[in-house]
């Protein structure tokens, strides 16, 4: 394959460099790039100038910087004018030459036909066919004017819809009749009741356009764990769950239930855009502060308890309970957190009881991570 691509080559070489040059073609030539130059330097400045104009009607610069900044591309691209044209004058000074020396002929001594319009530069001929490459002139700033377009064609919508991966983890406790006050009288340990969430999040910009209000909900699962001050455990009575002494000496009580939610969020990004100097302005998320509100809505996937403790006997003794203890298989609250970058803080609230026939709701705080 190597070999044939090498011929391929070698054989498109000699046919596009045998084709005879004539004094007027190339007089033609030059004189079509030096037009293409004034053209393409022309739309140039054009696209800059309406550029700078939109950019004064949206108040981003001032009417004094505007005509500093029209004058500073016209006068680069009157100078690119100048060099590239430039350029094609000594060529054609060269060419003048060449003919003088007799070193090219004219089109009346070629007994070739001539070939209108293309560059033997960039053409060859098989048969009676005439093919040309087609190479980009332009100068570097073109070139980068042509890349921007590609790119903006490409993005013209622009990703809305990002996804996180959800970490959090925290402490676990209960508010009695919805009373923040009630929780320096809990019943669990504070420090040693503890919760974990894993999932995934999709942020949604609102609007069509760069903003930093966002719409975001996901999945996780909750694993939550309450421990009981004391020798206690949670026993259940009916309809009724009691928290009842223990018999025997407990060196581990730990009551958990695991959840699945799907939480709900309207986020406020303060991230700054990335603006572009055509005008152009894209998302830039989780770079800077966060602020988002919701809720959740979700059910008990299971709920067991853990004990260990030694019996009469002195026996160690590990205990693991299933049961539901009367708690609530769907839950529903709200939530919030305050963050920066990816890390934020995390509060949590069930609105909907713990358990069955009661006025204790769990409420959980602690740091949450969303990362990219």
């Amino acid at each position: 394959m190597k070999r044939i691509l090498l011929i391929l080559v070698l054989l498109c070489t000699t046919m596009a460099q045998s084709q005879e040059k004539t004094f007027e073609k190339e007089v033609s030539k030059i004189s079509k790039r030096i037009e293409n130059i004034t053209k393409q330097q022309k739309d140039s400045l054009k696209a800059k100038v309406i550029a700078i104009d939109k950019q004064l009607e949206k108040g981003e610069i001032t009417i004094a910087k505007s005509k500093t900044l029209k004058k500073e591309v016209a006068a680069y691209h009157a100078r690119q004018i100048e060099k590239l044209v430039g350029e094609q004058e000594r060529l054609l000074q060269l060419l003048v030459q060449d003919k003088t020396n007799g070193k090219i002929a004219s089109s009346e001594e070629s007994s070739k036909k001539p070939i209108d319009n293309y560059d033997d530069d960039n053409t060859f001929t098989i048969g009676n066919k005439t093919f040309r490459f087609n190479v980009s002139e332009g100068n570097d700033d073109e070139n980068e004017e042509k890349k921007t377009k590609r790119w903006e064609r490409k993005n013209k919508y622009q990703r809305s819809t990002t996804t996180q991966f959800i970490f959090a983890m925290g402490v676990n406790n209960v508010l009695n009749d919805n009373k923040l006050s009630t929780l320096n009288d809990s019943e669990y340990k504070f420090w040693q009741s503890r919760f974990y969430e894993l999932g995934f999040s999709w942020k949604t910009r609102l609007s069509n356009k760069p903003s930093q209000l966002y719409f975001k909900y996901g999945i996780s699962f909750l694993w939550n764990n309450l421990r009981l001050e004391d020798n206690r455990i949670h026993v259940k009575n009916g309809n009724v769950t009691d928290i009842q002494e223990f018999s025997d000496q407990l060196s581990h009580s730990r009551l958990r239930h695991v959840q699945m939610n799907f939480p709900v969020h309207l986020e406020w990004d303060l991230s700054k855009n990335k603006r572009y100097n055509s005008g152009r302005v894209r998302d830039r998320t989780n770079r800077s502060l966060r602020i988002g509100v919701g809720g959740f809505v979700g059910f008990k996937l299971g709920t067991r308890q853990y004990l260990e403790y030694r019996d009469v006997n002195n026996i160690e003794i590990e205990e693991v309970q299933y049961d539901n203890f009367n708690m609530n298989i769907f839950n529903y609250g709200v939530s919030t957190y305050v963050g920066y970058k990816d890390t934020s803080f995390y509060v949590k609230y069930d609105l909907n009881p713990l358990f069955q026939n009661t006025e204790t709701r769990n409420i959980s705080m602690g740091i949450r991570f969303d990362l990219d």
